[in-house]
Order: structure tokens, then C-alpha cells, then sequence
């Protein structure tokens, strides 16, 4: 076995997407390429990270490496065949996985010398027809990029999803253990505080099973500083450790002979859900939330109990299912807790009278609505004061659905910020006591008010007829005693409808 690998700052930068295959490019018929030296791009799995176009002489210095480079070749004129053997072996040795060759304006044809240099160091040469331009291979090569990145972010969403499901089953730990395999195509161990291998899924060969055993060792430690995780092969398989939540000695193992995008994203999400399945001796977090639980119960103020939760500040969350994902297979709550990063949740699936899934997540954490999800997102408040965010949130929830986003934030600004939360919704209750008992007017009213009274987008919103919205509209304004032409009148009642 080598030396483990573990993550390091100096690792080169890599961009953000999936790298293309070359053989992918060679594919579109609409480019012409052909690959007329080095070893086969299809045999050799040949990718390409980026397109970059020069005509230096010595290009070298600007590389990343991974580059599809570009050249007419304006730099070659009269340069001779060691000259060009020269400028194949820097470009190779700055990190340029293929060369393309564009034939025309400067020469009719791929000079032999440098087809000969590039079959010498091993790098794949494209010849470019005069019809392709530059910009059009790196289209295609960034076009082909975002396609992939498409695919291997449906394929982490599902896999999470499939992750969160599987940790809600009667034994969650196997499950999840399992359901890990599969999606990575080979196997999960999970290894207890004395290296032993507690839990698996999948199959393995036995020299990888042992190499990986003896990896999670250097995530096990409990000295201070220690790496979470750690990489090394054993033959043809790529094994990597992680250790898991609380500093208790558990680590979880994988080993598959094939790596992929998303990998990485996929497996930590295990790691989340198995650091919360540990059981009692799962993580000082998981004590802590406890230990927390139990002080309220026994009557300890809420300030006291919130500061063993690890977060001075907190968003409270509220989240319901889009209508249309509702009418399938509707996405878990754990799954979503998942993806916002957040063990804190209320499913709430005891309670008949709400579909609302209540979260509270860190201030400090970037939020971003999975797919199949509404969220509502209050601004960030102490302990003491979640309670108004809980309220907030619900509000926010109203408006996302309203206005169809994904996702609205409440923020404490602007002129709503003057006025007390509890002096607000006493307002907003009396103003709106004559129509409060009729759900369908407010929520009519709320809707055509968000929409800039619009008979038509407010129809089409609802999913009713134009005239059933006007006969609405016109019951409020006869209800509230109110023309609801006047801007004035609007604003208070939107106002009114936010903190309802």
C-alpha cells in the first residue's frame, strides 16, 4: 500500500465541473475533428478541463494544466524539428493533455515534425479543419461541460435522497451502508474506535478490504488536528476514509475501482447521516442536543438550553412540498435536513392539521432550495427570539408560494422593521377580521396583491376563472369597507397580510 493521501492546500486548483472527454469532442460531427497522433484518446481516457488558445512559442508559463490547447501554429514558421520537439515536450510537461492543430490561414497542413514530436511524448493531436473555429471547439467544450455537470448533479440529488430514505428504515445504519455501495458502485464499511469492521455493504477484493482497514487509522486518531480523511489505492481500487462526527474513533470506509464527479459530495452526505446514527456514543453534538432537550423539560429558560447547541444565532426554516412533487413520491424531510445541513427538524408527519416541515439551521450557513421543496426562511435571531422567527419564517413560507419562489427570506428592514412583531399582528388581526373567516378571500386577496392586481396572472396562479378572482376582490372590498384602487389602502393591507 502507498502513503495516504490527505487533503492539502497546496493541491492545484481544478475548475468547478466535470472534466470532458476528448473522445466526446472527436464525436461531434459538427466540429470535424481528428485525432491524428499520440495514444488513442477513446483507449487512453483522455480529458480535457479546459480549451486555451495561443500562439507562444513557449505557452508553458499560462498553463494550468488539463488544457485542450489551441494553435495555427503562427509561432512554428521556419522552426525545425528539434525546435518542435522542444515546444511538444514543455507544453507536455506544463500539464496540456491534447493539442489541436488548426489547418489554414498559416498552413495548409499539420507539419510532420510536429506530428512525429507529439506521437515521441505521448500527446494526443487534433487536427482543427479550416471550417471550426477556435471558439467553437471551446464552446463545445464548455457546452459539453455544463451537460455533465447537469447530469452529476442530478445524480448527487438523487443519490442524498436515497441516502435520507435509507436512514429512516427499521436498521438505518445498514441501509445507508448499502444504499452508499450501490450508488458508488463498490463497497461501505463502517469500522468502530478499535478498527473493527463493525457494519459493510458490496464486495471488495480482500487486499482492499485490508488496506482500507488499516487507512482508517489515520482518520481514528483522537490526537488534536488530526485529518478527517485520507485516500490511497490498493491495486485497482481507490479507497478513502472518513472519520465521523463527535471525536469518538468511528470511521466510515469506501472502496470502488471506478471514481466519478460527485462522489465526494455522495459520500459526505453518508458521513452526515452515519455521524448521526452512531448511537450513543455518536457525537459530543448529539449530547449536547440532549442535554439541551433535558434542561427544557425541566423548566430551564430557552437562552440556557439554546447555548449547548453550538450557534449563538439561527434562521428558522419553513418548508413545504411543491404541489407537483406531492402528487408522486413526495421528497423526505430528513433528506432536506440533509441538504441544508441540519440535524434540527420537525417533520412534523404526527400532526394532521400541517404539512410544514420546520427546520433551524445556523445563521452562518448558505441556504439553497433543493429540488421539490418551498422554502420560507426567517432573518437570523438569538435563542430568546425564535420564537418571532418561527412566525416570520411561516410568513415567508406564504409569500415563496404566492409568488412562486423557491425560496424568500424575511429580513428585518425597511419600514416593518419599526413596528413590533406582536403590535403588527394585532393590527393586521384587526384590520383583517372581516374577511379572516374565509380563507379563499385572503388568500385571493394576498395573491392579486402580490401581483400587482393582475386579474389574469392572479386567475392563472390560483387556477381560477378571471371573474371568480374579481368577484373575490370585490366581496374584500365590500367586507373592509375600502377602495382597493387606493396605493394607500394596498400597502396597508399587504402590510397586514405579511404578519397576519
Amino acid at each position: 500500500m502507498s502513503t495516504p493521501v490527505t487533503p492539502s492546500s497546496s493541491t492545484p486548483s481544478a475548475p468547478p465541473v466535470a472534466p470532458v472527454a476528448l473522445s466526446a469532442l472527436l464525436d461531434l460531427d459538427a466540429l470535424g475533428l481528428r485525432q491524428i497522433a499520440g495514444p488513442d484518446a477513446r483507449e487512453a481516457g483522455t480529458v480535457v478541463h479546459w480549451a486555451h488558445t495561443s500562439e507562444l512559442a513557449d505557452p508553458s508559463p499560462y498553463l494550468l494544466g488539463g488544457e485542450l490547447l489551441l494553435t495555427a501554429g503562427v509561432h512554428i514558421g521556419e522552426a525545425g524539428d528539434g525546435d518542435l520537439d522542444a515546444y511538444v515536450a514543455r507544453v507536455v510537461a506544463a500539464g496540456t493533455v491534447a493539442l489541436g492543430f488548426g489547418v489554414a490561414p498559416v498552413h495548409d497542413t499539420v507539419p510532420p515534425a510536429l506530428v512525429e514530436a507529439c506521437d515521441r511524448h505521448g500527446l494526443p493531436l487534433v487536427e482543427v479543419p479550416p471550417r471550426t473555429t477556435f471558439s467553437g471547439v471551446a464552446r463545445a467544450v464548455w457546452r459539453l461541460m455544463a451537460e455533465a455537470r447537469h447530469a452529476e448533479l442530478r445524480r448527487v440529488a438523487e443519490a442524498q435522497q436515497g441516502l435520507a430514505t435509507a436512514a429512516a428504515r427499521p436498521d438505518p445504519v445498514q441501509a445507508v451502508l448499502r444504499q452508499l455501495a450501490a450508488r458508488l458502485g463498490g463497497a461501505a464499511f463502517l469500522y468502530g474506535p478499535e478498527g473493527t469492521e463493525l457494519q459493510s455493504a458490496g464486495r471488495t477484493g480482500e487486499a482492499a478490504r485490508t488496506a482500507l482497514r488499516e487507512l482508517t487509522a489515520v482518520v481514528r486518531r483522537a490526537t488534536p488536528g488530526a485529518p478527517t480523511s485520507a485516500a490511497d489505492t490498493a491495486g485497482p481500487a481507490h479507497l478513502t476514509a472518513y472519520a465521523l462526527g463527535g471525536g469518538r474513533g468511528f470511521a466510515l470506509g469506501v472502496a470502488t475501482e471506478h471514481r466519478a464527479a460527485g462522489d465526494h459530495t455522495i459520500t459526505g452526505a453518508a458521513v452526515v447521516l452515519l455521524s448521526l446514527l452512531a448511537g450513543e456514543h455518536q457525537s459530543a453534538s448529539e449530547a449536547a442536543r440532549s442535554a439541551a432537550l433535558v434542561r427544557l423539560l425541566l423548566g430551564a429558560a430557552p437562552e440556557r438550553a439554546g447555548a449547548l447547541l453550538g450557534s449563538a444565532a439561527w434562521r428558522v426554516v419553513h418548508a413545504r412540498v411543491l404541489p407537483s412533487r406531492a402528487e408522486r413520491t413526495p421528497p423526505s424531510a430528513s433528506a432536506l435536513a440533509v441538504s441544508l445541513g441540519t440535524p434540527l427538524v420537525d417533520p412534523a408527519e404526527d400532526d394532521p392539521d400541517t404539512d410544514v416541515v420546520r427546520l433551524l439551521v445556523p445563521a452562518d450557513h448558505d441556504l439553497e432550495p433543493p429540488p421539490g421543496w418551498t422554502l420560507g426562511v426567517s432573518a437570523p435571531a438569538d435563542v430568546a427570539g425564535l420564537a418571532v422567527a418561527d412566525a416570520r419564517a411561516a410568513r415567508a413560507l406564504r409569500r415563496a408560494e404566492v409568488t412562486r419562489a423557491p425560496l424568500v427570506r424575511d429580513r428585518e428592514s425597511g419600514l416593518a422593521a419599526l413596528v413590533a412583531p406582536a403590535e403588527a399582528e394585532a393590527h393586521a388581526r384587526v384590520l383583517l377580521d372581516p374577511v379572516a373567516g374565509n380563507p379563499a378571500l385572503v388568500e385571493t386577496l394576498r395573491t392579486w396583491l402580490s401581483l400587482h392586481g393582475s386579474w389574469d396572472r392572479t386567475a392563472t396562479a390560483l387556477g381560477v376563472h378571471r371573474n371568480t378572482v374579481r368577484q373575490r376582490i370585490g366581496r374584500c372590498a365590500v367586507l373592509l369597507e375600502t377602495d382597493l384602487d387606493d396605493p394607500d389602502v394596498r400597502m396597508e393591507l399587504w402590510f397586514a397580510l405579511r404578519n397576519l
